[in-house]
């Protein structure tokens, strides 16, 4: 890239360097994050549709699920990766919503569009954005239903939204019985309920019906002796933090053998250390062990000859949540074992689950973490089944945290564009417009349920408009009839979480893109052996 100075041309930017400014690149940007917007679009609601994805190795993924749709989507455009952006935040916030973010976003962007045509300028469409996504952030606080971590039947509910329009919800209220459950088993105290102490198992086989719920830990792991016992009632469990097995100097050694005598002398004497060390972990009294680190093979004879069962190799994460489910202190040190470390459970066993083995810590008395097998026909099945209950987990656990929730259904949008215009209208200036595109831009939620369910989009705005200036605030899509109908009657209701992670970054990511009027592209690094790196050739856009 060259500049002219009296006749002479500067070179700034290396060779093979792209530029583009002004219209030129906010265009460029608008088109790539409305294109991402217009891929997942047809999935929201309970009558959106599946994607097929087939990865470089031909590996397929079937989903609805927003952000794992835009995950393995091979996305290339930097404003594009900005719009994907949202939805990666809004999983790791809340676990749902995803797709509503992002269709959010594209539809900013399309209406920021027309006020860029009517020459009304970026930084005057991004402040009243700012002031849009500040307003409807109150109102929705406003908007908002107090609900009690207690009510299991509006937990349900929320993990009923969740699931809706998923493969999962023809098994919906056999797996909302087991999310709200197994998250009011693991919440705490101080009412925070952490999801990752609910382990969450695939197995293929069998149907969606079979999933089940623990009362304690599944991990996928199996016993070290097959001479230990598969089954142990009243479980007495030691979590060992410790190898049962001959430890080697931490510095180098060289010992001088001169006859096999005394190599025996030192193999006796080793397996005798190792003998000292496994009569210390039954004297404790524990009939089940698991341990963090190896069992040596004559330690796992003796532990077989005592009826222990015991399991090698225990992921950290794995032997934290047992102590929850058990009561076990885990042990670090095996001269400091006591029976007050010792936790319980009514059966310990091994299983064959799909041709697996499997151990089953279960009949535990409250356990603080447990466990959802998750069953299905096909690994695709199980696959998008686990996604769905990770969902429904995420929005569970935030109502009890936040214990707040909204009407679903495109009912706070409806109202959240209602009450918009109105300040809209008390602002003033130019920034009007761009509150009244916010506002508009909103309506797209309740737009898509209506095309996705099968009914005309127009007719159903126009019911949903008249329905809120009645004060119907609650009143949202129904996928059946395409009437506006009371979501909260419905039991369709969302954390309000979902509603404010979605508006704010969708605002935030629409902000920073109408903010950019250059975009310079460095050439392209040659992959190794010459050439462009893989995937880059031509650098194909999206379209819309």
């Amino acid at each position: 890239m060259s500049q002219q100075l009296g006749g002479q041309p500067i070179i700034i930017m290396k060779e093979g360097a792209t530029r583009s400014r002004g219209e030129e690149a906010q265009n460029s940007n608008f088109a790539a994050a409305k294109a991402v917007a217009a891929a997942v679009r047809s999935t929201l609601g309970p009558g959106g549709m599946d994607k097929m994805l087939i990865d470089g190795i031909g590996d397929i993924t079937i989903t609805n699920d927003g952000v794992t749709i835009l995950k393995e989507m091979d996305i290339e455009h930097p404003a594009a990766k900005m719009i994907v952006e949202i939805a990666k935040t809004q999983d790791a916030e809340v676990g749902d919503g995803t797709t509503s973010s992002v269709i959010v976003a594209g539809e900013l962007l399309k209406e920021a569009e027309g006020l860029l045509a009517l020459k009304v300028h970026p930084t005057t469409i991004a402040e009243g954005y700012r002031m849009a996504a500040e307003k409807a952030l109150e109102l929705l606080d406003d908007l908002a239903i107090t609900v009690k971590p207690t009510d299991t039947a509006v937990l349900k509910n929320i993990a009923g939204t969740a699931i809706t329009g998923k493969n999962a919800e023809v098994a919906k209220d056999a797996l909302c019985n087991i999310i709200v459950k197994a998250i009011v088993f693991v919440t705490d105290a101080d009412g925070t309920a952490d999801i990752s102490h609910i382990n969450v198992e695939k197995k293929t086989g069998g149907s969606i019906d079979d999933t089940e719920l623990i009362e304690g830990m599944v991990i996928d792991k199996e016993r070290a002796h097959p001479n230990m016992p598969a089954s142990v009632k009243n479980a007495k469990i030691l979590l060992l933090n410790a190898p049962l097995e001959f430890k080697k100097t931490e510095v180098s050694a060289k010992i001088n053998i001169t006859s096999p005598e005394q190599a025996q002398a030192f193999l006796n004497e080793e397996a005798h250390m190792v003998q000292i060390m496994t009569e210390k972990v039954i004297k404790s009294g524990a009939n089940v062990i698991f341990c963090q680190k190896g069992i040596d093979d004559v330690a796992q004879h003796y532990l077989a000859q005592a009826g222990i069962l015991a399991v090698r190799r225990v992921k950290k994460s794995d032997g934290e949540n047992i102590a929850r489910a058990t009561g076990a202190t885990t042990v670090n040190n095996i001269d400091a074992i006591s029976s007050r470390d010792l936790g319980v459970a009514g059966l310990v066993e091994e299983r064959k689950v799909s041709g697996g083995e499997m151990i089953y810590v279960s009949k535990c008395k409250n356990p603080k973490a447990v466990s959802i097998i998750v069953r299905g026909g096909t690994e695709h099945v199980v696959e998008e089944i686990e996604r769905a209950i990770h969902d429904a987990l995420m929005v569970t656990s935030v109502v009890i945290k936040d214990k707040k929730v909204v009407p679903g259904g495109g009912a706070i949008e409806t109202e959240l564009s209602l009450r918009l215009r109105e300040f809209a209208a008390s602002s003033g200036g130019r920034v009007q417009l761009a509150i009244e595109a916010f506002a508009a831009a909103l309506e797209v939620i309740p737009r898509t349920l209506a095309e996705n369910a099968g009914h005309d989009a127009i007719d159903v705005l126009v019911d949903m408009r008249e329905a809120h200036q009645k004060g119907k605030k609650t009143f949202g899509v129904s996928a059946g009839t395409g009437k506006p109908t009371d979501m909260l009657k419905e039991g369709v209701v969302e954390p309000l979480r979902v509603k404010t992670q979605a508006i704010s970054s969708a605002a935030e990511a629409t902000v920073m893109l109408l903010r950019i009027d250059d975009v310079i592209a460095s050439r392209q690094s040659a992959a190794p052996g010459g050439g462009m790196p893989p995937g880059m050739g031509g650098m194909p856009g999206m379209c819309d």
